[in-house]
This record gives C-alpha cells, structure tokens and sequence, in this order.
C-alpha cells in the first residue's frame, strides 16, 4: 500500500493537535498544615532560629537571571561562623522569593543546588532561549498545537523550560528534597492585579495539590510576559469542593483594627474561595511585585499585629537579612533634551520604567519601616523586652554604579531571553562585586564571625539531604 505523504502528514498532525491539551493542577484531596511545599516544612542542618536570610530576584530576563546567579556565586565563596566551624553563607539562605528573570535561577538552584555553578551558564544564561522558543513556535505540529484552544504559547513555554533545566520536576520534588532554601515564584493573576505565589498555603485556597505541579510551569506563569507569552491558568477547584474558608481570612475581615494591607489580602484569598472564579489566569509577576518582596512584607505585618496568616513563623528572629537583586533599568528617554514630546513607544516605556522604580523604591522603604516597627515595638511569647532585632537590607541595583561608562552600559542591557556572552559575564561578575563591595553586606559578615549564630538541630540527616540531591541530579 502507498501512503500518500500529504494526507499521512496532516494526519500526524491532527493526531498532535488532539494531544495537545495540558493536564489541569491537581485537585486537593485534604488540607493539612503540616504536608505540602509550604516554608514550616523545610529545614536545613545549617540554618539557625537566629537568623532569617532572603533573597529576592526581580524581573527582567537574562539580565535579572545573570545577576542574581552572580549573588549565589559570592555567597558561595563568602565563609562565616565561627574559626573552625565555618560555612558558605550560600548555605544559610532560607527563601529565594523571584519573579519574571529572576526565577530561572531561583528554581534551578532550589531544585539542582550547586549544580547551578557547573551548567547553568552553558544551559540557559548563555543559550539562544529566545530564538529557539520561536523557532518552536514556527515548528509545524507546534502551529496545529498553538490553534487549538487547550494549547498555548505559555504551554509551549513551560515545556522548553522543562526540557532545558527541569527535567519533570515537580514541587514534590522541592519537598522531597527536605532542605532549604524554599522557593517562592510569584506571579500576578489578571483579574485582581493581585500577587500569586506558588507554594501549597496559596493552592489550598484553590483546592489543588501543589506538590504534582510542575516547577516549569510556575515559573512560565511567572515569565509569562503578555503580547509575548499568554497567560497561564489554574482550575479552582474550591467551586466544587465546598468547604469552610481558612480561618485567618475572615478573622482579619472581621477586625476593624487590622491594617488595609491585610485585608486586601485576606480580600484577594475570599475570591478564591467563595466559588465565583472557576479559573485563575496569571501573568508576568513583575507586575503585581517586581523585585518579589512583597509576601514577605505582608507577614512581617500579620507578625507585627499578631495576626494569622499562612507561613508566618511563631517568633522572628533575632536577625534577618535581606538581599534586593533589583534589575530594573534607569534608562534615558531624553525628554529633557527637547522640547517637544517623543513619540509613543517611548514614553509607554517611560512612564513603565517610573512606575516600576517607585514602587520598587516604596516597597524596599516599607519592608524597613516594618522591620523597625516590629523591633521597637513588639515583644516575643512571654518575653517583656522588645524583639531587639538586627536588619540587614542589602540592596543591588545599577544606580549604585560610580562609573558613568558602566552605568550607561548596563542601563541599555535588553529584557530578553537571550543575551551576549560577554553582557553575561560583566552581568555575573559586576553583582558579585557590588555585593562583596557593599556595607550593609560586609556588616552582615562581619556580625556572622564575630557573633555567630547556633546552628539548629536538623529535622533529617544531612545523608539524607544529599541522598535527595544525588538522585534528583541524576534523574
């Protein structure tokens, strides 16, 4: 029998296309607080109740992505503790909250570990990520794909991604590891303008189970950047499922003394669970959080007020530290040089560049005020002394630079997928330096060797962490 190639060919593809429907976030079968990714289920052998360290990476694509990998480099090779007893600081980092570019790094490194220094560079920083996701794109059976309306450009997306750094992974995968640090992608749902974190406190909401979700796909709802990329959804299942609303939403609805920034919160979390919104749609979280700071400021404020909120730990620690990865740009539109207005794309991306520099500005401002607030003010369980806590807010950002050359050129870096591999290297090399350089950081160093901090007991063994780690890097 001859097979005719053209009628053979486009039965391939509507074969495809009939495979092309993306399997939806599993349903929850029960909520309980002590399973699922969520940040009081994670522990590391060598991280202390006496200190909180975070990080934060922003936006901005290979840019953001360079720079904050040029962070876990430093922090590798900076030692603390005490004489004899010391350790990478690497090792103490307790969250990586990310958006946009900067979760690329955030996830590999929480998946992969310090797998990230031997192949991250070769297999997404210095890699055509941008071209060859078009080229995808124009792939004939991915075009029937993309046609049908179960099947999107995000969907494409999460599955380059997966191909290229994650390898199936899933959130249970993170768990499974059982160690720090715990990631945090956050994106931005469409409806509400509202932040959206992929950890199991936000699924609960939605009635999903986090720990089958791939980590490719929370971090291309992060990525997911409109007119480029569609928006990625979610099925709540809390339409079907009813069940009473977790506790802590309508006590802080319920409160008039608690803070307007609490009861959006709380607000945004009811939508999910009175049964109106069947499914979520995020976006890009460089628009509701560009530098991925702000969960952290809201519980910070449920602490402060002593308020339940998920994942609010009983007592802060007597230090925290907070590392800002801020690739935003302070590019020059020129406006100041003629007198008459410039045209259309340049002041969309003017007025988009202010915005995202203020707010930033105004959330790194609000994370101190609440820090020093909380320090004064507030007093731990049974204690009658203030919380005396130490605050390190060590802030990375291209307007620090001194030299006007390197100012200019780092200002001009694109947002993009894929950049030179040199752009790449001043990228990785200027955040290790502007890092070791800076003097909250060196304080923070500093505080850390000539009154270090106790170790925690581990919850599991450190076998057992590396045992994890060796069979997830050998999948």
């Amino acid at each position: 029998m001859i097979i005719k190639p053209i009628p053979f060919f486009l039965a391939v593809l509507l074969l495809v296309s009939g495979c092309a429907h993306i399997p939806q976030n599993a349903p929850l079968v029960s909520t309980d607080q002590r399973t699922g990714y969520r940040f009081q289920n994670t522990a590391s052998p060598t991280n202390s109740s006496d200190l909180l360290l975070m990080l934060a990476f922003s936006g901005g694509g290979t840019r953001a992505a360079s720079l904050s990998y040029g962070v876990l480099e430093e922090l590798a090779r900076t030692p603390v503790g005490a004489e004899g007893k010391q350790h990478r600081l690497l090792d103490d980092v307790d969250i990586i909250s990310s958006v946009s570019g900067g979760s690329f790094t955030a996830a590999y490194y929480a998946l992969w570990g310090d797998r990230i220094f031997s192949d991250f560079e070769s297999k997404f920083l210095k890699k055509h990520v941008q071209t060859d996701l078009l080229l995808r794109v124009l792939e004939p059976w991915n075009l029937v794909r993309l046609a049908t309306p179960s099947f999107s450009r995000s969907d494409l997306a999460a599955e380059y991604y997966d191909h290229l750094l994650f390898k199936d992974a899933t959130f249970g995968d993170l768990m499974a590891r059982g160690g720090r640090p715990f990631l945090c992608v956050n994106a931005t749902d469409v409806a509400s303008g509202a932040r959206f974190e992929f950890t199991q406190d936000e699924f609960d909401l939605i009635r999903s189970d986090l720990s089958h979700f791939p980590v490719s796909r929370a971090v291309a709802a992060s990525t997911a950047l409109p007119m480029y990329l569609t928006p990625v959804n979610l099925k709540n299942y809390s339409t079907k499922q009813a069940e009473a609303e977790p506790q802590w939403i309508p006590s802080i609805l319920d409160d008039p003394a608690a803070s307007p920034r609490l009861r959006y919160v709380a607000s945004q979390a009811r939508s999910y669970t009175d049964g109106q919104r069947h499914f979520i749609h995020l976006v890009d979280g460089g628009f509701s959080d560009y530098l991925g700071l702000r969960g952290a400021i809201d519980r910070v404020i449920a602490h402060e007020q002593s308020t339940q909120l998920p994942s609010v730990p009983v007592r802060i620690p007597r230090r925290v530290a907070l590392i800002v990865v801020d690739a935003d740009r302070d590019f020059d539109y020129g406006w100041d040089s003629k007198e008459r207005p410039l045209g259309l794309k340049a002041l969309l991306g003017s007025v988009g560049q202010v915005t995202v520099s203020h707010y930033s500005f105004e959330t790194i401002e609000l994370f101190k005020e609440v820090m020093a607030r909380l320090s004064r003010e507030h007093t731990g369980p049974g204690d009658s002394a203030p919380l005396e806590i130490t605050t390190y807010v060590i802030e990375l950002h291209f307007n620090q630079l001194s030299d006007e050359s390197d100012r200019r050129f780092f200002n001009t870096v694109p947002t993009s997928l894929q950049l030179p591999s040199k752009t790449v290297d001043r990228l990785r090399q200027l955040a290790a330096r502007q890092l070791a350089d800076n003097v909250e950081f060196r304080r923070l160093v500093s505080d850390l060797k000539n009154q270090p901090v106790k170790p925690n007991s581990p919850s599991r063994s450190s076998v057992a962490v590396a045992k994890d780690a060796t069979h997830m890097a050998n999948p």
